[in-house]
């Protein structure tokens, strides 16, 4: 990352309240077409959570934490603060003298935006403006929320703008929330109600609405140059697992997250 950072344009992208089994049951079925060929090998890789909801988790990233491998480390990161003593800062790790990567990236030329989902971006209040709060540009409107049945396209939609107004030789740190797998998702599943509520099967149909339509969001974040991209979730959430519902709660179903990052080159699809 000490390499690319400068050189490339970089996309994280947070599929909020994405559980890894329903991510990787999906990309294993062949039912994820636009974002399996980005993954590694087509999977997922399984990676702890740094939160157990979407404050916490964000804060946490921003900070240069990103879900962890599930497996004993020390990991070596791909950014992290400067610190003495830190185990998991590498000789390829980008580090940032400032309070977090959104403002390490700024000082090293990048724009930053953020297009946010769920509430804790929605600057209706002092909470939600923490987080769009840290980045240059940031945009939020009520089709983007979790409401919204069309909120990832409408994403999109302002991504792409935000992409075609940038000068040519601007590099660009693009940061997107995804909200549509967070309750309520019953709306992604034909034939669901909403008096039966959400389910592992809407969640699925979500995240199938989501694929539909990421390959616009990856081709604008490639349009100018090379982009570095990370997808992940921030954190999964129970659907009764066990007696357990939702999330900021310490179960596997919520700890467990999908984690992916690859280069998109300039006009591939």
């Amino acid at each position: 990352m000490s390499r690319v950072v400068g050189h490339d344009d970089l996309l994280l992208v947070t599929l909020d309240t994405l559980r890894f089994d329903v991510a990787a049951e999906l990309a294993e079925a062949g039912r994820l077409p636009n974002l399996a060929p980005h993954l590694p090998g087509g999977r997922w890789e399984e990676r702890h959570a740094p939160g157990s909801f979407t404050y916490a988790s964000h804060q946490a990233m921003f900070a240069g934490f990103l879900p962890t491998p599930a497996a004993p480390g020390p990991h070596p990161r791909l950014f992290a603060a400067r610190f003495e003593g830190s185990e998991s800062t590498a000789d390829g790790t980008f580090v940032f003298d400032t309070p977090d990567l959104v403002s390490g990236l700024a000082d090293a030329g990048y724009r930053t935006v953020c297009i946010g989902g769920v509430g804790f971006f929605n600057k209706r209040g002092a909470l939600g403006s923490v987080l769009p709060g840290m980045f240059q540009e940031s945009h939020w409107a009520p089709e983007f929320g979790v409401a919204s049945p069309t909120s990832f396209e409408s994403q999109v939609a302002r991504a792409e703008e935000v992409v075609a107004e940038l000068p040519a030789d601007q590099r660009l740190f693009l940061f997107v929330n995804v909200p549509s797998l967070h309750q309520p998702n019953w709306f992604h599943l034909p034939g669901a109600t909403r008096a039966a509520g959400d389910s592992r099967e809407t969640h699925a149909a979500a995240l199938e609405y989501v694929d539909r339509h990421i390959g616009r969001l990856f081709a604008a974040a490639s349009s100018r140059r090379r982009c570095f991209t990370i997808v992940c979730s921030d954190h999964g959430t129970a659907y009764g697992d066990d007696g357990w519902s939702g999330h900021r709660l310490g179960h596997e179903s919520v700890w467990t997250v999908p984690y992916a990052h690859f280069f998109l080159e300039p006009g591939a699809p």
